[in-house]
C-alpha cells in the first residue's frame, strides 16, 4: 500500500495544532508546582470548556473508531454497539448523582471519599480497580492511534503503537488540566468537522451501495438466548462509566457544582451526537465493496481487521483533501484523549497512595514529579496491553468491566449510606472481585471457574454475571457494615476487636482548607 501523504501531512499539522493549543494553555499555571492547579486547573474550569472536555474525554479514537468498528463487524452490528449511548446515559447518571455531591465536598480525586471514611490503605486497594479500569482505556486510545497512523503511514502497527504512546507521553508530561481541557474543546471541533465532511464523501462513492438497502449487514441481531449479555453489558457500560477519576477529575475541577452537573449532562447529549458519523461509517464499511477501492485485500482485508474501518473507509472512499481533514482530525483527536487518561491514572497514584499512604510528608514538588514519572510508568503499560488485545471494542468495554463490578456498589455506598464501613467495603470488594473473576474472560484469557446458569460451551457465560457480582457486592458493602455499625456501637462487641478502627477513638483524616483557601486532607485527633 503507498504511503498517504495527504493523511501524513494532516496528522503533522493536527498534531502542531493540538500542542500548540496545549502549550498556550499551560501557560495559565504560570510553572506552578501546585499539584491542585496542574491536576484539577486550580478548580477553575467554567462551563463552556468544561462541556466540551467532558464530551472528549469519552469522545476519543477508542469511542469512534470502535463504534465503528463494532457497526461494520459481521458478529456484532448496530444492535451490539451500546457504549454510544450507554456511556451518554452514565453521563446524566453522574450528573444526578455524585457531580453535586462531589464537587460540594471539595475532594481531590474520586478516590477521597474512600479514604476520608475507610482508610488511607482501604481507598490504595481501591486505586487497583481503578487504574485497570484507565489503564484499558488508555490501551483503546493508543491502539486507535496506532491502528490510524499505521493505515497512514503504511507502517507495522506494533511501531505505530509505539510511536504514537511516546509522543501522548511526552505532551501529557508537560501539560497539566488546563492544557488537557483546551485542546479537547479543539479535539472535539476537530473531530465533529472532520468525520462530517467525510461521511457524504464516502456514503456517495461508486463502490458503496446505499446503506439503506445494507441493513442485513450492519443492523446486527439480537437472539432470545444472547438478551442476558445483552442487559449485562448495558448495565455494565451504563453503571460502569460513573467511577471513573477521567470523569470525576472535570467534575472537581468545575469552578461550581452547578457547573459540573450541567457540564456531565449537555456532554451526555454530546456522546450520542458525536457517535453518529462513526455509526454512518461503520455501515458505508459493510456497504462496500472493497475489490473496488483499490485496497490490497490480502495484505489488509477490512473483515479480517475491522478495528481498522474508521481510517480505511477515510482513506479509500473520500478524495485526498477529505482524506486530509479525517485521518488527522481522528490522529489529533486520540491524541488529546489519551493525555486526559493518563493524567487521571497518575493524580490518583501521585495523591491517593503516594502522597497519603507511602510518604504522607512529600513535598508538592515531589508529589509533582511522582505524578510525571507515573505518567511514563503508567503509558508503558498501557502500551503492551493495546500491543497484546487487538480488537478496540474488546478493550472499550473490558475498560468498564472491573470498575463496574467493583468501584460503582463501593462508590454508590460511601456517598448514600451513612454507616457503610471498610468491613463491609472490603468483604463486598473481595466477593465482587471473584464473582467477576470466576466467570472467566476470553478477552484476558481467563477461563469459567463458575458456571452460571444458562452457560453454553459454545458461548461461554449468557447469564448477567457481571450485574449478579456487582448486586452482590452492593449487598454484601451493607448487611456487613449496618449489623458491625449496631453492634459495635452498642457495646455488643468490644472496641478492641475493631481492627480498623472504623468505631474506636483515633486518628482520622478529613479534609481541612489552609490560608489559601486549598483543600487538602490530613489527619486530625
Amino acid at each position: 500500500m503507498a504511503v498517504n501523504w495527504g493523511g501524513v501531512a494532516g496528522i503533522i499539522v493536527f498534531y502542531l495544532l493540538i500542542l500548540g493549543v496545549g502549550l498556550w494553555a499551560a501557560r495559565k499555571s504560570r510553572g506552578s508546582t501546585d499539584p491542585e492547579e496542574t491536576m484539577l486547573a486550580g478548580r477553575n474550569i467554567g462551563v463552556f470548556v468544561g462541556i466540551f472536555t467532558t464530551t472528549a474525554t469519552w469522545v476519543g479514537g477508542g469511542f469512534i473508531n470502535g463504534t465503528a468498528d463494532s457497526v461494520f463487524s459481521p458478529g456484532s452490528g448496530l444492535i451490539w454497539t451500546q457504549a454510544p449511548w450507554g456511556f451518554a446515559v452514565s453521563l446524566i447518571l453522574g450528573g444526578l448523582l455524585f457531580a453535586k455531591t462531589m464537587r460540594e465536598q471539595g475532594y481531590f480525586t474520586m478516590l477521597d471519599p474512600f479514604q476520608l471514611k475507610y482508610g488511607s490503605r482501604m481507598g490504595g486497594l481501591l486505586f487497583l480497580p481503578a487504574l485497570s479500569g484507565e489503564l484499558f482505556w488508555s490501551s483503546a486510545i493508543l491502539n486507535a492511534l496506532g491502528s490510524t497512523v499505521s493505515v497512514v503511514l503504511d507502517l507495522d502497527r506494533t511501531i505505530s503503537v509505539i510511536v504514537s504512546a511516546c509522543i501522548a507521553m511526552v505532551y501529557t508530561f508537560i501539560g497539566g488540566l488546563y492544557s488537557v481541557a483546551y485542546t479537547d474543546v479543539v479535539q472535539l471541533l476537530c473531530m465533529f468537522i472532520g468525520l462530517w465532511i467525510a461521511v457524504p464523501f464516502a456514503m456517495t462513492n461508486e463502490a458503496v451501495e446505499p446503506i439503506l438497502t445494507t441493513t442485513n449487514r450492519w443492523v446486527g441481531t439480537l437472539e432470545p438466548k444472547f438478551a442476558g449479555i445483552w442487559v449485562d453489558f448495558a448495565l455494565l457500560l451504563i453503571f460502569g462509566g460513573i467511577p471513573w477519576q477521567v470523569y470525576f477529575q472535570r467534575v472537581l475541577s468545575s469552578k461550581t457544582a452547578k457547573g459540573a452537573q450541567i457540564m456531565s449532562f449537555t456532554a451526555g447529549v454530546g456522546c450520542i451526537i458525536m457517535s453518529i458519523p462513526s455509526v454512518l461509517i461503520g455501515a458505508v464499511g459493510a456497504s462496500t465493496d472493497w475489490n473496488a477501492t483499490g485496497l490490497n485485500m490480502e495484505t489488509m482485508n477490512p473483515y479480517d481487521q475491522s478495528s481498522l474501518i474508521l481510517p480505511l473507509v477515510i482513506q479509500f472512499l473520500t478524495p485526498p483533501i477529505v482524506s486530509f481533514i479525517g485521518l488527522g482530525a481522528v490522529a489529533a483527536a486520540v491524541m488529546s484523549s489519551a493525555d486526559s487518561s493518563l493524567l487521571s491514572t497518575s493524580s490518583m497514584f501521585s495523591h491517593n497512595v503516594y502522597k497519603l499512604i507511602l510518604r504522607p510528608k512529600a513535598s508538592e514538588t515531589e508529589v509533582m514529579w511522582v505524578m510525571r514519572l507515573s505518567i511514563v510508568l503508567f503509558g508503558a503499560l498501557a502500551t503492551t496491553l493495546s500491543l497484546f488485545i487487538t480488537s478496540i471494542y474488546d478493550l472499550f468495554v473490558l475498560c468498564a468491566d472491573f470498575v463496574y463490578v467493583v468501584l460503582f456498589p463501593q462508590l454508590f455506598c460511601v456517598v448514600y449510606f451513612a454507616k457503610s464501613n471498610t468491613y463491609g467495603s472490603l468483604l463486598g470488594y473481595i466477593i465482587g472481585l471473584f464473582l467477576r473473576l470466576a466467570g472467566g474472560d476470553p478477552t484476558l484469557m481467563i477461563p469459567p471457574l463458575i458456571q452460571y446458569p444458562f452457560f453454553d460451551e459454545t458461548y461461554g457465560q449468557l447469564f448477567p454475571f457481571r450485574t449478579l457480582a456487582m448486586l452482590v457486592s452492593f449487598v454484601t458493602i451493607l448487611i456487613v457494615s449496618y449489623p458491625l455499625d449496631y453492634l459495635f456501637r452498642n457495646n455488643k462487641i468490644p472496641m478492641k476487636y475493631d481492627f480498623f478502627k472504623c468505631f474506636t477513638n483515633g486518628e482520622e483524616e478529613k479534609h481541612v482548607q489552609d490560608k489559601r483557601g486549598k483543600v487538602h486532607m490530613e489527619k486530625v485527633a
